[in-house]
């Protein structure tokens, strides 16, 4: 399990969740968080992503509210370009409850305490996958029978990563994600229960969702 540092940069995004173990490209053009990741990456490489909540457009250059857990990821394949933008992809590490905010920069950050999950938290028992499976093709249809195949047929994926995946990549609103990673160590549960309200919401609908994989790699 990922040791996370006790201070950590905040990158506050209004449609972004992070999972641990998952892979999202960035970049990065604002010149307060141009600072924050060559900061960053001068130390531990480490930048904790969060949800903004409320009416965060009235105060996006000031301070707007977040959600306390957050995700914390870490600096790979680090491009910096000739105006001062970087392009990088941040790895997942670990859930981390927010303590208190630091404001003496021009980014923001926190103090924060780990909530990492441990990995067999996660694990999914024969009757569990059945479960995942079933409402996975009741909501998705079709195409969830050729990504179950590709992500736990050929790739093997099982447990956390295999949850983590699903969380990250399903085509749900980022509310919807954000509670599914502060489910923590009850995200299995979580993931289920929110697909099953998925399911009973097209039914009342007119149209229904038009879920799926949104970013399928």
């Amino acid at each position: 399990m990922a040791e996370l540092p006790k201070i950590v940069p905040l990158f506050p995004l209004p449609n972004l969740v992070l999972f641990p173990g998952m892979m999202v490209p960035l970049h990065i053009f604002e010149p307060r968080y141009r600072e924050m990741v060559a900061d960053s990456a001068r130390s531990d490489g480490i930048i904790g992503m969060i949800l903004l909540k409320g009416e965060w457009e009235d105060d996006y250059y000031g301070f707007p509210d977040i959600f306390e857990i957050g995700c914390a990821g870490k600096i790979r394949d680090l491009v910096r370009l000739d105006d001062g933008r970087y392009n990088l992809v941040l790895e997942g590490l670990a859930e981390f409850r927010v303590l208190r905010e630091i404001r003496e920069k021009p980014y923001r950050q926190a103090e924060i305490t780990s909530c990492a999950v441990a990995s067999d938290a996660l694990e999914c028992d024969f009757e569990m996958m059945e479960s995942l499976r079933e409402v996975l093709f009741s909501y998705l249809g079709d195409p969830a029978k050729e990504a179950w195949r590709t992500i736990v047929e050929q790739r093997g994926l099982r447990g956390a990563a295999l949850v983590n995946f699903l969380c990250f990549h399903l085509d749900v609103n980022p509310i919807e994600k954000q509670t599914m990673l502060e489910a923590l160590s009850s995200r299995v549960d979580c993931l289920l229960d929110v697909l099953t309200f998925k399911i009973e919401e097209r039914k009342l609908g007119p149209s229904g969702p038009r879920g799926g994989f949104d970013k399928m790699q």
